[in-house]
């Protein structure tokens, strides 16, 4: 998708991944590593690896790509709980665990990942791991868990810098057919909150606002919407 957004009127200067889910990953130099990570597979340092990025950074989305590439199987939490470490760390089986911070503080959960993580080194199977935070900084209670993820590599995914904010916006607003100038995008990067998780709730605050009062989506209709945000 270089070139001209669907809406024609905003450039996306990005390598854009199709997602599972029919949207398009923006590629660029904040969310780079952990790409350039998944395409690595299998030559990885070991056998995991942790994504960590805010809510709604696309922790997810690669996670999908990475399971698609090698048919992964995805775990739960409580998975982890209910499951045997021997009987998930099948060879030839790579794993997801999709938000495993969440084991933090659950004392079964703490010792079902650290007993797969165990399992892994024996079965020299792979696991991909994604939290808000590195694995090294979740506030596990288990001593030799904390000590286990404090080695695994992680790819962060940071802040999205103008022109991936901008280029995200255009995408948010497509992905709901709608057109916006570059002029209102470019408004609307240098007031707000410098977020994935903001962008989204914006777009969906903007459109609900043009729908009611059936007007085009222009500088004044954004100052409204994100005042009334602000308020």
């Amino acid at each position: 998708m270089n070139g001209k957004s669907r809406t024609g009127q905003f450039p996306l200067p990005f390598d854009a991944r199709p997602s599972l889910g029919g949207e398009d990953y923006l590629v660029s130099s904040c969310n780079g590593a952990a790409v350039a990570w998944i395409d690595r597979w299998p030559d990885w340092p070991g056998p995991s690896l942790a994504i960590a990025g805010e809510r709604a950074s696309g922790k997810t989305h690669l996670a999908s790509v990475f399971a698609a590439r090698c048919g992964a199987r995805w775990l739960s939490v409580a998975e982890l709980v209910a499951t045997p470490a021997s009987d998930l760390a099948a060879p030839g089986t790579p794993l997801v665990v999709d938000g495993a911070d969440a084991v933090a503080g659950n004392a079964d959960a703490e010792q079902g990942l650290f007993h797969l993580l165990n399992a892994l080194v024996g079965t020299k199977g792979r696991l991909l791991l994604t939290g808000a935070l590195p694995p090294a900084r979740w506030p596990v209670r288990l001593r030799d868990l904390a000590s286990r993820l404090a080695a695994i590599p992680v790819a962060e995914i940071g802040a999205p810098d103008d022109a991936l904010m901008g280029a995200l916006l255009v995408k948010l607003f497509a992905d709901r057919q709608l057109q916006v100038g570059a002029d209102t995008v470019a408004y609307m990067v240098s007031r707000m909150e410098r977020s994935f998780d903001a962008a989204r709730s914006l777009v969906a605050a903007i459109d609900a606002r043009a729908m009611a009062e059936r007007r085009s989506i222009t500088i004044p209709l954004v100052r409204a919407a994100m005042d009334e945000a602000a308020g």
